[in-house]
């Protein structure tokens, strides 16, 4: 399977679902705020999408930054973020990323993976976002979406995201990696839906391991 046709035919089959897709949590990182980045996908563990930008903008509409968020009660900021899942654990999550980040990185977010990952409640998938989404550079976050539709594709045959994310690290040139994440999320959506996958309509389907074994069942 070669992986410029891989984007290339995700892409077209997205427009041609619906060309206004867009992931909720992609519309809700396109100011590129590594903060907002940050704190949108914390709340996005567990949540579905559109939950999380509502909770992301109440929020945001009352804290305005790192200082002031840092500066929260907790009540405040669980009412605020209340309708994601483990909003009260989230709460307490928040005001401690917060709170490092305006006492040992001076008010700005770490653009490291390593000091990303230093951050309480920050796996990779998360650090992968704020590089991406928050400071452009070159990553794969590997969400749901993500790792189902690599290993439908057969493209990875893994467990875990964070194993799905080295495979597409080697299969992906380096110069798309950004296009992935939001590509796929897009795709998983549209057409590779998590229940009943639009095959038919998918490019990919010829090529598809997930496909091939539908049919040979049939």
């Amino acid at each position: 399977m070669d992986p410029q046709k891989v984007l290339e035919e995700v892409r077209k089959a997205v427009e041609e679902a619906d060309p206004t897709a867009l992931s909720e949590i992609s519309k809700g990182m396109e100011g590129g705020d590594p903060f907002k980045v940050l704190i949108g996908t914390i709340l996005s563990h567990r949540t579905r999408d559109e939950r999380t930008s509502e909770a992301t903008e109440r929020l945001f509409g009352r804290f305005r930054g790192v200082r002031e968020l840092a500066s929260a009660s907790r009540e405040e900021v669980a009412e605020r973020i209340r309708g994601v899942g483990f909003y009260n654990v989230k709460s307490g999550r928040l005001l401690e990323v917060a709170r490092i980040i305006r006492d040992q990185y001076g008010g700005r977010v770490p653009d490291s993976m390593e000091e990303l990952m230093k951050l309480p409640g920050v796996g990779r998938k998360t650090a992968n976002c704020v590089l991406v989404y928050g400071f452009g550079k070159r990553a794969i976050p590997v969400d749901t979406h993500v790792h189902r539709i690599s290993n439908r594709l057969g493209i990875a045959h893994t467990r875990s995201p964070d194993e799905t994310e080295a495979v597409l690290r080697d299969f992906f040139p380096e110069e798309r990696w950004l296009e992935v994440n939001d590509l796929f999320v897009r795709f998983g959506k549209a057409v590779c839906r998590p229940v009943g996958p639009r095959c038919n309509v998918c490019p990919l389907s010829e090529e598809c391991e997930y496909f091939r074994k539908i049919r040979e069942k049939e």
